[in-house]
């Protein structure tokens, strides 16, 4: 076990970034790399500087080489570490091999049958990563050898405070065409072995271009809005497959060294005017 640091630590999540070779359009209709060019740029305009960026999948449109070469390229002004993570729409091999600098955490796979899982200390924080990827499928699934590392980690970190990254939500969110490509198999037996520890403080997750938050196994499971297109927002059972260009955004889970908790904020992406003080010497403004 290693004890927790006595500063604060902010880790910010960004995922779906869909990122294509350049000049080509995501769906045939939009240019996701500007709008990742504009998360990076809020990013490092957060006023506090983020420990870490985690990235919680589907970092490419179609795990091409050259689609994570340009991703370098956009993700390159991250002066923090940055921990990447595959969905659905990633290669891991190609992964691998377009991020050498990245070996540390990425690994070769033999440990855990060619799976991306790994485990870092992000300030006071453990980052735990579980790949939920099938090769050529949209759903997400959780064996149990991947279940099998994560309880191993977690047995190893006790005490530590603990957020757990993956890409498929191991919930059901209501979004009908979402839910038949969700995490399909393991999340009952996830949410059995996170209600286990008492230290893992988020279940982070991607792959819904949306925010979502849920009780899961006595801690809080969450989704992230995407710098780009977001799922849109219809409950209907049998609701349309479609996206749409509402405001992105990405999270900042911060954890509070004076109360030992995490607590996760929403952030938009892009420019807007201010701030603007609310008080003038002390008087509301009248």
């Amino acid at each position: 076990m290693t004890t927790p640091t006595n500063a604060d630590t902010f880790l910010v999540q960004l995922t779906d970034l869909h990122i294509r070779e350049p000049g080509r359009l995501a769906y045939g209709r939009i240019d996701t790399a500007p709008y990742l060019q504009q998360a990076v740029q809020s990013v490092l305009a957060l006023p506090q500087q983020p420990d870490a960026v985690v990235i919680t999948g589907d970092l490419t449109d179609f795990g091409r080489a050259a689609e994570y070469e340009h991703l370098a390229r956009l993700l390159a002004p991250l002066a923090m570490p940055v921990y990447l993570l595959p969905g659905n729409h990633d290669d891991r091999d190609q992964l691998r091999k377009s991020f050498p600098g990245h070996a540390h955490y990425l690994g070769t796979g033999d440990d855990t049958a060619g799976f991306i899982q790994y485990s870092v200390r992000v300030g006071g924080l453990r980052l735990l990563t579980l790949d939920t990827c099938v090769p050529g499928e949209s759903h997400g699934t959780l064996c149990e050898k991947r279940l099998g590392w994560l309880e191993a980690q977690l047995d190893a970190c006790h005490g530590e405070p603990v957020v757990v990254a993956m890409h498929h939500p191991p919930f059901t969110t209501l979004i009908g065409h979402m839910d038949e490509i969700g995490l399909l198999q393991g999340a009952d037996a996830l949410e059995a072995l996170i209600a286990r520890y008492k230290n893992v403080e988020r279940v982070i997750c991607g792959h819904l271009h949306r925010a979502i938050d849920v009780r899961f196994g006595g801690t809080i499971a969450s989704t992230s809005p995407a710098p780009a297109h977001q799922v849109c927002l219809d409950l209907a059972p049998d609701a349309p497959s479609a996206w749409t260009l509402e405001p992105p955004g990405f999270r900042v889970h911060a954890w509070s060294a004076r109360s030992g908790r995490v607590v996760t904020h929403l952030a938009a992406s892009g420019r807007f005017e201010g701030p603007f003080p609310f008080h003038d010497n002390g008087a509301l403004i009248d």
